[in-house]
């Protein structure tokens, strides 16, 4: 290609050996997006996105689920050490002192009570704390469904001579 050197073609290219010559003009540099292609491709971006708002969007029931099995290990915690306590001490009394919370003891283990709960660090302030006969029951607040959303720590019970140990059962199909 060679460019022409007359004035009336100046902006033009011409082929140096073809029988037609057709001038051509030169195109300047595409400067970016336009404006439809930037609109268009956010829309295509917001369809694809749609389908995973609703699992960013109900992250406050996750956040209850995870607290409701924290306030469990809490209190297998508790439960844990008051045994432990107890054993170690040969204690033939009816409280343990956990950091200043006397603590019932029932067959060698914490009792329902709600200084259990105080034991564990839950309070009602965060929590809805319910003794029911030997249960403990901690439910989240804030929950869909409350009594679906709760630990309840059992206290130990003997049963025709039989210890069975109390236990921290976890319900969060609610939270």
């Amino acid at each position: 290609m060679v460019r022409a050197r007359n004035s009336a073609i100046s902006h033009c290219y011409c082929r140096k050996n073809a029988m037609n010559v057709s001038p051509r003009r030169l195109t300047s540099a595409q400067g970016g997006f336009t404006l439809v292609a930037l609109i268009s491709v956010i829309v295509i971006l917001g369809i694809l996105a749609a389908p995973a708002l609703p699992k960013f969007a109900d992250l406050g029931s996750d956040a209850r689920r995870a607290t409701i099995r924290a306030a469990s290990g809490a209190l297998a915690s508790v439960n844990v050490m008051v045994h432990g306590k107890w054993l170690v001490t040969g204690s033939t009394t009816r409280t343990i002192d956990m950091e200043g919370v006397a603590v019932a003891i029932v067959n060698g283990y914490p009792s329902s009570a709600a200084t259990t709960a105080t034991a564990a660090g839950l309070t009602a302030d965060d929590w809805t704390i319910i003794v029911n006969g030997r249960d403990l029951i901690i439910r989240a607040k804030g929950a869909r469904t409350p009594a679906n959303c709760k630990a309840t720590y059992s206290e130990a019970v003997v049963d025709n001579n039989v210890l069975t140990p109390s236990a921290v059962n976890v319900v969060d199909s609610g939270c």
